[in-house]
């Protein structure tokens, strides 16, 4: 038997290969997504008692298309879909179906849809809001935090990209060399976002490490089509020296874990000095921009043995620097950790009051806020800062961590230091 926890992560790990070969088959995102989501109800129903297959992406594209091509013969020429068995009993096709489905074409398939996607044709916003719902099936409350806007915007962009795409049709091939590197930094920015939504939400969903397995996968096949770029060395850096902390950043209850309290031996050697090294040979290059100047800042934090040695003045000026690069609320936001470690909770929330208004609908402003006023004595506004932070909590974990603050509020303990969100 195959419990439904099971089944719903493998279906979401499956999903962005998967959905990636349909779409490659049928050249139609919605009958794509139709058929991939046929095939998810077929293997809720058949996975149980039959057990999960041994390669379930192979599976879903395999039914998926059958799905699809019989949906298809329907609509044009009313011809009667198959016997259930025919498509749902794989007992005879499952040990051949991998040299069917040509592995190493579709083995890359999400690089080669993450291109389309980011197709020069549609407005940037709209070729990454489409991307994270197709590639990484994102949902749209996802995709709206990421971009710090509503769901109904974000809901009426994606609409709009399909409804141009089926107008005007994009094309599904694989772009050629100069294609790819007018696009790559699109395509760069999709990556990003995907990590950090499997990274901002790993601490409350396990299974969201995934998508930042699935984000480096596929920068180190960017980085193998580019090379000699130093931003993908830097995008790839980052994630690694980002993920290589995973396992301390939750406690065994599940409670979120500051970087300043993590356990370091818990981090991963090999990823930090892997990173490392791809920061370095990165910056030689000369050519700074946003996504090494971040991984720097993250190097920063490896370096350090313990909290205590984090060369905190180094990370402000490199946090300085990438607001000229990319001048961001959030980037400030970030700064202002820096800021408040080498300079003070004052300079700090003197840095961030300005960004009020712009991030009032983000969670790490309203606890980096209650944070700082709390080191300076005003607990009451420290309290409606958290609270907040609270109501726009995206985990109970997150939410758990500010009620901390609160509760040291209601004891009238010590103030907390500003701990840095990483």
């Amino acid at each position: 038997m195959v419990d439904n926890a099971w089944i719903a992560a493998a279906l979401t790990a499956a999903r962005p290969q998967a959905l990636s070969a349909l779409l490659r088959y049928f050249r139609h995102l919605d009958t794509a997504e139709e058929a991939f989501q046929e095939a998810s109800l077929r293997a809720i129903h058949s996975w149980p008692d039959k057990g999960p297959p041994r390669d379930t992406v192979a599976w879903l594209i395999f039914v998926g298309r059958n799905c699809g091509v019989d949906g298809l013969r329907k609509a044009r020429h009313n011809v009667a879909l198959p016997a259930e068995e025919r498509l749902s009993d794989l007992d005879d096709v499952e040990v051949g179906m991998a040299e069917r489905l040509d592995l190493g074409h579709y083995r890359d398939d999400i690089l080669r849809l993450l291109f389309v996607c980011c197709h020069p044709e549609l407005p940037a916003n709209q070729q990454i809001a489409l991307a994270l719902r197709i590639v990484a099936g994102l949902s749209l409350r996802q995709i709206a935090r990421a971009f710090l806007v509503g769901e109904t915007a974000m809901e009426q962009r994606i609409t709009r990209a399909k409804a141009r795409i089926a107008a005007n049709p994009v094309p599904f091939d694989p772009p050629d060399a100069e294609a790819r590197l007018e696009r790559l930094g699109v395509v760069a920015m999709m990556l990003y976002l995907v990590f950090n939504e499997g990274y901002s939400r790993g601490h409350a969903d396990p299974a969201a490490a995934q998508l930042c397995d699935e984000a480096i996968r596929l920068a180190r096949l960017l980085l193998h089509l580019f090379p000699a770029e130093p931003e993908i060395m830097g995008l790839l850096a980052l994630m690694l020296l980002q993920h290589a902390r995973h396992r301390a950043r939750t406690d065994q209850a599940g409670q979120i874990v500051l970087l300043d309290d993590q356990d370091r031996a818990l981090w991963d050697g090999a990823m930090l000095a892997e990173g490392r090294s791809l920061v370095e040979k990165a910056l030689r290059h000369a050519e700074p921009g946003i996504y090494q100047v971040q991984a720097a800042i993250a190097a920063q934090h490896a370096r350090a043995r313990h909290a205590a040695d984090t060369d905190w003045g180094a990370i402000d000026r490199l946090y300085q620097t990438l607001e000229v690069l990319q001048p961001s609320p959030v980037v400030t936001l970030n700064r202002a950790v820096a800021v408040s470690k080498s300079r003070g909770p004052a300079a700090a929330l003197a840095l961030i009051e300005p960004l009020a208004e712009r991030l009032d609908g983000y969670f790490y402003f309203h606890g980096v806020r209650g944070g700082l006023l709390l080191q300076l004595g005003h607990g009451l506004a420290a309290r409606e800062a958290f609270n907040r932070a609270i109501a726009l909590a995206g985990s109970p974990a997150e939410a758990a961590h500010i009620r901390l603050h609160l509760d040291r509020l209601a004891e009238q303990g010590p103030p907390p230091p500003v701990a840095a969100i990483q």
